[in-house]
């Protein structure tokens, strides 16, 4: 078993994780970066599916902000807008790989497997059998651990009843009848693409309609602009203040910042997934799922609708699009007396103004520092803020060690040599 000590661990190589990495390169610290690159998006959302997010909202971060998604699109003659032109989940993928192969090339493609304390610091161990020594660590992992399922499909088999984050082709569905519960965008985005690979589809929404989101236009008036500012989390001022103030955020009481993150930006989809949805799967809105159950080969779902009506329903297989809920007691790599030890509010972690945990030198960033620093941090376009800030953290707490010179057959700090010279 091989042994290693850094400065610096970021566990993660999504888009919070490479921000961070390309802030902290040549600033003299040692720091190594343990993830597959992008594997997220690339493995646990459906080919064809577009972000929610406009194209100046969706970079990753580096100090001089110069490779942006506008700029890869230019380089590689991309189509490509500030606002409105939706993008493909293959073109920020392809971005974010160009990011990291140009700003952090040295991503390491193994998983942390368990991260403890040691004497000095913490103790990593990888899938590989290393074990490393590190004096800090920022978990960076993004939201692939707290996939959520309802309660109603405990116990169910993954050969019936799936996380709409376990499909990135949902074309072996073709042919075949498939429920699709939640009202936000995986669900819809997911019933989309699952009409369009030849599967029947059944879309099972407890909200009355579907929100859809409206469709952009850059071309506003002043008032227009006043009323509702755009921001990288949409348009009016609550998506403003929580992009421009999130430490004014974080002053607010911790019940109303709990609130906040939980209510504001729920389940929406883009405005160009309505086309490919409405007229074309069928839909249970207001409705609950009050049992599913194997019948044979099938899967037997009944459905209550507001007026306690229910239908029984018969399908292959289910998706739930239900979203994700932060539990750090999900991220199984935290060991259980270093988990004990971190503050937390409905399992998330209180941090402090660098993103730090109650553990001095644990770090949270991405979805898990939300309920801290509002709801940009469940969105990329919150990377560049985190990467800023953490780096500064983590560079102003080293002190390069000074160099030592023989002089006369004397060690002397090197400030002392340039005194006899």
């Amino acid at each position: 078993m091989s042994l290693a000590t850094i400065d610096i661990a970021i566990i993660g190589a999504g888009p919070y994780g490479l921000s961070l990495a390309a802030h902290l390169r040549d600033r003299g610290r040692s720091f190594r970066v343990f993830g597959s690159p992008m594997r997220f998006w690339s493995d646990h959302m459906p080919a064809g599916m577009c972000l929610k997010s406009e194209g100046f909202a969706s970079n990753l971060y580096e100090p001089e902000a110069s490779f942006t998604l506008r700029a890869y699109c230019a380089e590689n003659a991309i189509p490509y807008a500030d606002v409105g032109l939706p993008v493909r989940v293959e073109t920020f993928i392809a971005y974010a790989l160009a990011f990291q192969r140009r700003f952090v090339p040295w991503v390491e493609d193994v998983q942390v497997m368990r991260v403890a304390h040691a004497a000095r610091g913490f103790e990593l161990t990888t899938s590989a059998g290393e074990v490393v020594h590190a004096g800090q660590v920022v978990v960076a992992s993004g939201i692939a651990s707290f996939a959520y399922l309802p309660q109603v499909l405990d116990g169910l088999p993954e050969d019936v009843v799936t996380h709409s984050s376990q499909h990135g082709d949902l074309s072996r569905f073709r042919g075949r009848r498939v429920a699709v519960l939640g009202a936000g965008a995986s669900a819809v985005d997911t019933a989309a693409l699952l009409h369009q690979a030849g599967a029947a589809v059944e879309l099972i929404a407890r909200r009355p309609a579907i929100a859809f989101h409206n469709p952009p236009s850059e071309h506003r008036t002043l008032l227009e602009r006043l009323k509702s500012p755009r921001s990288g989390l949409g348009l009016g001022w609550r998506s403003r203040l929580c992009t421009d103030l999130p430490d004014v955020f974080r002053a607010l009481p911790e019940a109303m910042r709990l609130r906040i993150v939980e209510r504001h930006l729920g389940p929406a989809p883009g405005w160009f997934v309505r086309d490919m949805v409405v007229g074309r799967v069928r839909m249970h809105l207001g409705s609950t799922l009050a049992d599913a159950r194997i019948d044979g080969r099938s899967l037997l779902l009944t459905v209550c609708n507001g007026h306690a009506a229910s239908e029984l329903l018969e399908v292959d297989h289910l998706i739930a699009g239900t979203g994700y809920k932060v539990a750090l007691s999900r991220l199984r790599f935290l060991d259980e007396a270093l988990l004990a030890r971190i503050d937390r509010v409905a399992d998330t972690p209180r941090l402090g103004h660098h993103f730090e945990s109650s553990v001095p030198g644990v770090y949270f960033i991405g979805a898990a520092a939300a309920n801290s620093f509002g709801p940009m941090l469940r969105f990329a376009y919150g990377a560049g803020f985190a990467a800023r800030r953490v780096a500064r953290r983590l560079l102003s707490s080293y002190r390069k060690p000074r160099r030592k010179l023989l002089v006369d057959n004397e060690l002397a700090d090197v400030g002392e040599v340039k005194k006899f010279r």
